[in-house]
């Protein structure tokens, strides 16, 4: 099972998570803010995920305050997280079948 960390690097939290899982084998470290998400890879991280499509969004952010959306609506989601990837909650632990923010860290770190 391959799984990809979505991350970045200027977010402690993200940090966190790369240095806790560093020792996983099979795991992918994607800078998102280089390698942005296309609409079609963030609709399947929808799908995965195991919160609400609303906790993808960074409310707090200044792109999102200034030209705020609906963050319930998947596809207002998906078009705006394409275009300003800088809105999506980091970090987030992606699986063949799942998808995680670990917000708290804990629900990413692997099982002791």
């Amino acid at each position: 099972m391959s799984r990809v960390l979505l991350h970045n690097p200027s977010c402690s939290k993200s940090r966190e998570a790369v240095e806790a899982l560093r020792s996983e084998k099979d795991l992918e470290v994607r800078k998102y803010l280089e390698k942005p998400l296309d609409e079609a890879e963030l609709r399947e991280l929808i799908k995965k995920l195991d919160t609400p499509v609303s906790s993808l969004v960074r409310i707090k952010e200044s792109l999102f305050t200034e030209a705020p959306f609906d963050v319930n609506n998947p596809e207002e989601v998906i078009a705006n997280l394409a275009e300003k990837p800088k809105l999506m909650e980091r970090p987030i632990l992606v699986s063949d079948s799942k998808a995680t923010i670990g917000r708290p860290l804990e629900k990413i770190l692997p099982a002791k």
